[in-house]
């Protein structure tokens, strides 16, 4: 009888863990992921910066010498197809809003 009063006790404490760890688990998803979209969002827009500022030139932006763009351009390339078609796509008001 006591054996199984312990057990049912640690299966009541077990399910209190696991549901106060669940509840912790939620809130702080709720709580940082907006933080974490708009650091994503924060950290893409600077890429994109970056790239226009130093290989602008391949759009048509000469801001800085062909030298320095040289120099950075093994760590751009892979990046370049994709970020071309982002800075020349068509853009409407909704991509605002995104």
């Amino acid at each position: 009888m006591a054996q199984e009063e312990e057990k049912q006790e640690e299966q009541k404490a077990g399910f209190l863990k696991r549901f106060g760890k669940a509840a912790r688990e939620l809130i702080y998803g709720m709580a940082v992921h907006d933080t974490a979209r708009f650091a994503l969002k924060t950290r893409g827009s600077m890429e994109h910066l970056f790239i226009l500022i130093t290989m602008g030139d391949l759009l048509g932006v000469p801001i800085l010498p062909p030298y320095y763009s040289l120099r950075i351009l093994p760590y751009v390339v892979p990046q370049i197809a994709t970020w071309k078609r982002r800075m020349l796509r068509e853009r409407d008001i909704t991509d605002a809003l995104a």
